[in-house]
């Protein structure tokens, strides 16, 4: 597939390792400009791009930067994409540490998800938003496999949360549905299953586990 990497920090980079080697087309950008990222690319294969170019003809998008700068990515960052192009969103809401209050996130009870699609104007799938960036190298896993990872999954599009799961088990790793967006509150930072090195039953266990009350260490 086509891929557009927007971000290329941790959780960036080693999707953009992983995904390469898989035999996918992968764009990557971030905000300081594809001339920064030549050390990736000559790694990977990759092809560094600005932002603005990242989700062209791309079937599937991956944004993976501070909530904070989502309302910085230029107008129109989707356009160019595949028509049924599916938007993953790793992002976490660090109100205290990095992003600041966001009151349509506090106020308004969206989740960080909700308010990503909407400042976007794109639908997202929530994903990787609780893996540790490290395990997207070291732990894939065989289909089967007993001790093979799973990760949670939200979003309100089911074609494109499907697109997304089989790319997610294409990397090594199982998929738990958690819902929609409006219910992706189950896997913010937080709740028992973030950062939750787990298979199935157990990522499954830990998101019937969640509360709705954001946690005060997550609040602004």
């Amino acid at each position: 597939m086509k891929i557009g990497i927007i971000g290329a920090g941790n959780i960036g980079g080693n999707l953009t390792r992983r995904l390469t080697a898989l035999g996918h087309d992968v764009s990557v950008a971030n905000s300081r400009g594809p001339e920064t990222l030549t050390a990736l690319a000559e790694e990977t294969g990759a092809t560094p791009v600005p932002v603005r170019e990242a989700a062209r003809d791309a079937e599937v998008v991956v944004i993976t930067i501070p909530v904070k700068a989502i309302p910085n990515l230029p107008a129109g960052v989707l356009d160019g994409a595949a028509e049924s192009v599916a938007v993953i969103d790793t992002g976490n809401y660090y109100p205290q540490q990095r992003d600041g209050r966001i009151a349509a996130i506090e106020d308004e009870g969206l989740t960080e998800s909700a308010w990503t699609a909407r400042e976007i104007g794109h639908t997202v799938v929530k994903a990787f938003n609780g893996t540790y960036a490290q395990d997207i190298l070291d732990r894939p896993r065989p289909a089967g496999a007993p001790d093979r990872q799973a990760v949670p999954v939200a979003g309100d599009d089911e074609a494109a949360k499907a697109k997304v799961r089989a790319l997610i088990d294409e990397l090594g790793f199982d998929t738990v549905d958690t819902g929609t967006l409006a219910d992706s509150w189950r896997q913010q930072p937080g709740t028992p299953v973030y950062g939750l090195r787990d298979g199935i039953d157990g990522v499954a266990k830990a998101l019937t586990e969640a509360s709705p009350e954001r946690p005060s260490d997550f609040r602004g």
